[in-house]
């Protein structure tokens, strides 16, 4: 018989952490101490604002020992030397040992940031998917290709590890946003420093058991936990070959002007400000349902959050009606109770930055149509009503400045050509949607808006097709073969006779 306890918020709520070594680092294949720091990491539940978890705090040395494990393991250990095919037989070992540890992830992912648990939990069955992804990209990727020199007789163009990559990461959804910086890294026999964030350790640490569990060799994967300072130190560090960051324009800016300083690689992957527009001939309610629904996602805290919702000026009162009535009656609650569609912010400063720019929205006049507070009929947890802003400017802050909470603004504009100009008007270039009936109007539109990824009647990303942004959404891709290209090193071989082990050219 069912047991209808097993099946409520607090059934579903583990109180255990799903933790072996939170207290520890792991460096050079081992679980170590941290070296000098006393002090640790608070993690809190952001529903109950109860202590979930303390997590090891990395200090100065230990950033330091990571890098070396790191370094030492790819000059002097035979991991780049591998095969393709060899390396991606550990990623298939690490892609089984997410989905053994899937339920783990789940809770994690909920205790730690506040998504709905029922999201959590389909989406964490399927987190072995991208290392598999790359594992697949194995036998048939171009690591080698053979050209006629000019000069000489035989000439190849092979594609080589970066080397020691800093993989740092953000807190809103670490499972993937580390599969797609570690995946890549490992196929193509980079070593790597995971950087975990102080707000969502958790998922590093599973990877790290894993890493542990299945004997990924010494080095080739460390994880630590830092904050700012620290984290900086291994941006800085010359025995680094390349960062790959996820997170805020303003640090992507810094990483970018540190790396530059040394010539260091770097792919960043940062903020966006990402525009819907709804054609004239698209139905208002659908879209507004759609975008509403989208909106639940993390409570909003997603860089490809569609938050800025363009429409003609003579159908904007009748979308933001609409908008506010469906985003308006989106159920709040904990995130482990099956029924809640919206969960809590993450943290405490994320819902104080969220209601700044609720009372910046008021004071600059937009008009608020659902939302702009906290909802009282809860005494703990970082909750923030969903809100619809009308009548925005396009040029005021709230349309201008990623939120990262449950905000939407809607802007009319004058025309299809306006929309478009609207769209653009922004510093960021990461995501955006076309809502219309017209497939050839979508297609037109989608190659006119500057942004990194453009989609159809819903927000659509595939990061096995690549994802990344234009202007200060970031640099470079993550996902698919620009994903794997950004840990590789193009070098050209020319020689002047035949190697054992190669035919001749037709």
């Amino acid at each position: 018989m069912r047991n209808d306890s097993e099946f409520s918020a607090e059934g579903l709520r583990q109180r255990e952490v799903p933790l072996r070594h939170p207290d520890r680092l792991y460096i050079g294949g081992r679980w170590v101490a941290p070296a000098t720091t006393k002090s640790t990491f608070e993690i809190i539940d952001p529903t109950t604002e109860e202590l979930y978890f303390r997590a090891a705090e990395a200090g100065p040395d230990d950033m330091s020992q990571a890098v070396a494990a790191a370094r030492h393991a790819f000059d002097h250990s035979d991991w780049p030397l591998l095969a393709p095919t060899e390396r991606a037989q550990w990623l298939r070992a690490i892609a089984d040992g997410l989905r053994r540890r899937a339920a783990d992830a789940s809770q994690l992912w909920t205790r730690q940031v506040g998504v709905l648990h029922t999201a959590s939990v389909a989406t964490m069955e399927r987190s072995g998917v991208h290392y598999d992804y790359f594992a697949n990209m194995a036998a048939d990727f171009p690591f080698e290709v053979r050209h006629r020199p000019l000069q000489g007789a035989f000439g190849s163009v092979v594609r080589e590890p970066v080397g020691v990559v800093g993989a740092i990461v953000a807190w809103n959804a670490p499972t993937f946003l580390v599969a797609y910086k570690v995946a890549p890294a490992l196929l193509a026999g980079c070593t790597v420093v995971l950087k975990a964030s102080p707000e969502a350790p958790g998922e590093a640490y599973l990877l790290a058991e894993i890493a542990d569990e299945i004997g990924l060799p010494a080095g080739v994967l460390n994880v630590v936990t830092a904050g700012r300072e620290v984290s900086e130190q291994l941006v800085r560090d010359p025995r680094v070959d390349k960062i790959a960051f996820t997170g805020s324009s303003a640090v992507g800016r810094r990483i970018a002007g540190i790396c530059g300083d040394r010539m260091a690689r770097y792919t960043l992957e940062l903020g966006g400000k990402s525009p819907a527009v709804v054609f004239d001939d698209y139905d208002l309610d659908t879209a507004a349902k759609t975008l509403a629904n989208a909106e639940c996602t993390l409570s909003g805290q997603v860089c490809t959050s569609l938050t800025r919702v363009i429409v003609s000026r003579h159908r904007h009162d009748a979308f933001a009606q609409a908008l506010g009535e469906h985003f308006g009656a989106v159920r709040m609650g904990d995130p482990f109770d099956p029924a809640t569609q919206l969960g809590p912010l993450a943290m405490e400063r994320q819902r104080d930055r969220v209601e700044g720019y609720i009372a910046k929205g008021v004071a600059e006049g937009a008009e608020l149509v659902t939302g702009g507070g906290r909802p009282e009929e809860f005494e703990r947890g970082f909750f923030v009503q969903p809100t619809v802003f009308a009548n925005v400017d396009n040029r005021s802050t709230i349309a201008q400045e990623e939120i990262f909470g449950p905000v939407l603004s809607v802007i009319p504009a004058d025309s299809e050509e306006h929309a478009i100009e609207l769209a653009n008007e922004t510093v960021y270039g990461l995501n955006a949607t076309v809502f219309t009936n017209d497939v050839d109007r979508a297609h037109h539109a989608a190659r006119r808006i500057r942004s990194g990824t453009v989609g159809h009647n819903a927000p659509r990303t595939d990061p096995r097709m690549g994802f990344g942004g234009f202007k200060q959404s970031g640099v470079g891709r993550e996902g698919g073969q620009d994903g794997l290209l950004s840990y590789l090193e193009a070098k050209t071989v020319v020689l002047d006779g035949l190697p054992t082990g190669y035919e001749p050219l037709g």
